[in-house]
């Protein structure tokens, strides 16, 4: 038997557990999510097209959590790549208590999701920490997880969960730059300014976005926070898409949680597109 061919067989051997994986628990359930989305009901498998995309895109639940959700995104993840690329360049210094500033952004990666929620539920409870230090300086209570203030609280919630593992990131990549360009940018007497943008931001592209995709998907992960927090129906600010779906899959509308989910990964793929297309336009000069 050709030897091209013993090969393939062989790769296919180790390769088969894996791709039969990603075919019974990816994509076959995708397969019938979009199967779904596409008929009337489950009892009336009836060709409908795009009636339930429609229907849903007139849905007020749906158009307030997709509202809130990218507003959430839009905002949490940008910071998540700025601040942990910043807290990388931070500790790439000579600064005092190193180690104990990267210890306190780190914890959260070994602290429980529900022991997280607790901390965040005394501090920002009507009684809890911060309400206590407010009303001993003279000033007014504010329910926190209740008001316009839920998106700020949660938001910090997303930053201080994920910071830590971005800005280990960002530190790797800061230590694979070639350190003979950052001397020879020093020789030339080049400002740490232009170093940043001209030499390192170049080098950290991949792994900028790499962090931004990750932060992406977190950021849609934030509804188990939000829901320990808040429960169901938390204050309109707070309800995201998973809350939506959540809710739907509750009550049984099968076509309205489908075209929901094929909706989401459609949008997810679009902005991970453009991700890549922005990290290929800008890196090409260092990848030659």
């Amino acid at each position: 038997m050709n030897a091209k061919v013993l090969d393939l067989m062989h790769s296919m051997c180790f390769l088969g557990p894996s791709l039969l994986g990603v075919l019974v628990f990816f994509i076959v359930p995708f397969g019938v999510v979009v199967y779904y989305s596409l008929i009337r009901s489950n009892l009336n498998p009836e060709f409908v097209f795009l009636d339930n995309f429609k229907a849903l895109l007139h849905n007020s639940s749906f158009i307030t959590a997709a509202k809130n959700t990218a507003f959430f995104s839009a905002v949490a993840v940008p910071l998540a790549v700025i601040l942990g690329l910043a807290l990388a360049l931070l500790l790439e210094a000579r600064i005092p208590l190193k180690s104990q500033f990267r210890t306190f952004f780190l914890s959260p990666m070994m602290v429980p999701v529900a022991s997280v929620v607790l901390i965040w539920q005394v501090i920002f409870n009507n009684n809890g920490v911060l309400n206590s230090l407010i009303t001993s300086l003279g000033g007014n209570t504010v329910d926190w997880l209740n008001s316009d203030y839920g998106p700020l609280v949660v938001i910090t919630l997303f930053l201080w969960k994920n910071l830590g593992y971005n800005m280990i990131l960002f530190m790797s990549a800061l230590a694979n730059i070639p350190r003979e360009l950052l001397e020879v940018a020093d020789v030339e007497g080049a400002s740490p300014l232009y170093k940043f943008f001209a030499i390192k931001l170049r080098y950290l592209s991949p792994t900028v976005l790499f962090v931004a995709i990750l932060s992406l998907i977190n950021s849609f992960k934030v509804f188990r926070e939000v829901y320990l927090l808040t429960g169901n129906y938390p204050y309109e600010s707070l309800y995201t898409m998973q809350h939506f779906m959540n809710n739907t899959f509750a009550s049984l509308d099968f076509q309205k949680l489908s075209a929901a989910a094929v909706l989401m990964a459609v949008v997810m793929v679009i902005i991970i597109a453009v991700l890549f297309k922005i990290e290929d336009w800008f890196g090409k000069d260092v990848e030659g």
